[in-house]
């Protein structure tokens, strides 16, 4: 049952979230812990055992067991933790979600932002021919936000090394604005993708590490 809820969301604890909503950046308590090596291993140590209830879906490490369900694994943590700060807020919307989130205290949340955001992505090795063209496409309407890795920063979401099938989902919905939340400069971007054009950046960012 817990999975099934979970393949509704097409954003993630991220935790990997929209692909450029806005983020509360410079969180003192969360920078805090990742200037000092000692906190920053006890934070994620902690996170790990906060993080139980996600491993069903996201994986034990953040890489999703769902095609449909995005990894968490190396995620910005500024960007996860902002995110799951909206669904505790109901400003993002899942019944299930929302309820875990909500037991959670703030401390809970930055131990497990960190946690996934130390854990290492898992490429994948799509078609190439699709991977090539899939470059042309992201060099084209991605690289300004996204940067030249896809690993974003703390206001915008990694890409690399996401699921094919979320991000196909997840950039469709913003082309066509049929997602839970819009946002203009995304349905900008992706306005004039066809739908192989879509399979093809999908490809290339599930193949970068």
């Amino acid at each position: 049952m817990r999975c099934e809820q979970m393949r509704r969301i097409l954003t993630c604890v991220i935790l990997a979230g929209t692909f450029s909503a806005p983020v509360l950046a410079g969180d003192a308590r969360l920078r805090a812990i990742q200037d000092d090596p000692q906190a920053l291993r006890s934070a994620q140590a902690e996170g790990r055992k906060a993080s139980f209830f996600c491993v069903n879906c996201h994986g034990g490490n953040g890489v999703s067991k769902l095609p449909e369900v995005p990894n968490l694994a190396g995620q910005n943590a500024d960007y996860l933790l902002e995110q799951t700060r909206r669904f505790g807020r109901g400003q993002r919307k899942d019944e299930f979600m929302q309820g875990l989130i909500r037991v959670l205290k703030e401390e809970e949340k930055i131990q497990i932002s960190l946690f996934y955001a130390g854990q290492n992505p898992r490429p994948g090795k799509p078609d190439s021919n699709k991977v090539a063209r899939g470059k042309q496409i992201y060099n084209q309407f991605c690289l300004r936000c996204h940067g030249s890795t896809a690993h974003g920063n703390e206001t915008i979401p990694r890409l690399a090394s996401q699921h094919m099938e979320y991000l196909v989902l997840s950039v469709t919905r913003y082309r066509d604005k049929t997602g839970e939340r819009q946002e203009a400069q995304m349905s900008s971007a992706v306005a004039l993708l066809k739908n192989a054009d879509i399979e093809a950046v999908a490809a290339y960012l599930h193949s970068l590490p």
